[in-house]
């Protein structure tokens, strides 16, 4: 039996809100959260400032939605990869990484740290709306996995707030120096070796002395 495609028209629609908010990440990471316009996010996306309206009633709204629909579903899937893990924690922590550095770092949602770190004291709210969508939920994550080493042993004991940020920050260098002076010659870094190296020096790190 065959049964009727969707009009032209209905597609449409249905698109639209996919299509701004792929153009509105485009927009945000290459001009920053306030220098994006919503006519400009428009018209990337091919329709008008009005049908934009008709989704996001402003950028705020937008911006949450982009980060909504692009980075929160990969922290549901770490938080479903650690659920599940069987093994050791360091490559519970590596499994985590791994699935960020894919799903984010290899795309445009890598410019969006960048984006928070310089804009964040401009726009408190959307600052807020991030810390507590991506950054909480992701120092939950790393915390979790930690104290999991530490309580089986594998791991020394540490302060874990701290070590938290320790694997971090060398990541969110990665993605900044990539979205910055990485347009610079000599200033490009390999992100495989350099993901490698951190992990190499995170496993000497927290790994318990067997002497």
């Amino acid at each position: 039996m065959n049964f009727p495609l969707p009009s032209l028209r209905k597609r449409r629609k249905e698109a639209r809100p996919a299509e701004l908010l792929a153009a509105a990440l485009d927009l945000f990471v290459a001009r920053g959260f306030a220098a994006t316009r919503l006519e400009d996010v428009a018209a990337q996306a091919g329709v008008s400032k009005g049908t934009l309206y008709l989704y996001f009633e402003n950028k705020e709204a937008l911006f949450k939605a982009v980060i909504r629909e692009g980075i929160v579903p990969v922290l549901v899937e770490n938080e479903e990869i650690a659920a599940r893990h069987q093994g050791s924690a360091f490559d519970l922590l590596k499994k985590l990484l791994d699935n960020w550095w894919t799903k984010i770092g290899q795309t445009a949602y890598a410019g969006i740290p960048k984006l928070m770190v310089a804009e964040a004291t401009n726009f408190p709210e959307v600052a807020q709306f991030y810390f507590e969508q991506v950054i909480s939920r992701g120092r939950a994550l790393l915390g979790a996995a930690l104290r999991r080493g530490m309580a089986s042993g594998e791991f020394r004991e540490m302060d874990v707030e701290i070590a938290i940020d320790v694997i971090i920050a060398p990541v969110l260098m990665l993605l900044i120096w990539q979205h910055s002076f990485g347009c610079c010659a000599g200033c490009q870094h390999d992100p495989q070796q350099y993901l490698q190296l951190h992990m190499d020096l995170l496993q000497q790190g927290l790994l318990r002395s067997q002497v």
